[in-house]
């Protein structure tokens, strides 16, 4: 039998104009009532084009990367629990 889940990832962007820098966050919600966020900053230098969408890229990027570093540390720790033994994932 197969079981399907569906795990739904949320991305906020925000853009500080003034601070030339934007900032997203991936929330992630399951089934199971995890709930995780991962946090991403972009910055642009004062002599770089303003190319919004750059930025954006980037945050998203970095937002996504620590969500998915706070994911594989929640399994190491439910790993850990099961075994009784410490597990390291990488």
């Amino acid at each position: 039998m197969i079981h399907s889940r569906c795990w739904t990832v949320e991305i906020v962007i925000d853009e500080h104009e003034d601070e030339r820098r934007t900032h997203a966050q991936a929330r992630l919600r399951t089934q199971d009532r995890t709930d995780l966020r991962g946090d991403g900053t972009a910055r642009r230098h004062p002599r770089d084009m303003e190319v919004p969408e750059i930025g954006d890229e980037l945050a998203v990027a970095r937002a996504l990367s620590d969500l998915a570093n706070q994911l594989l540390e929640a399994a190491a720790n439910d790993i850990g629990q099961v075994t009784r033994r410490p597990a390291r994932l990488r």
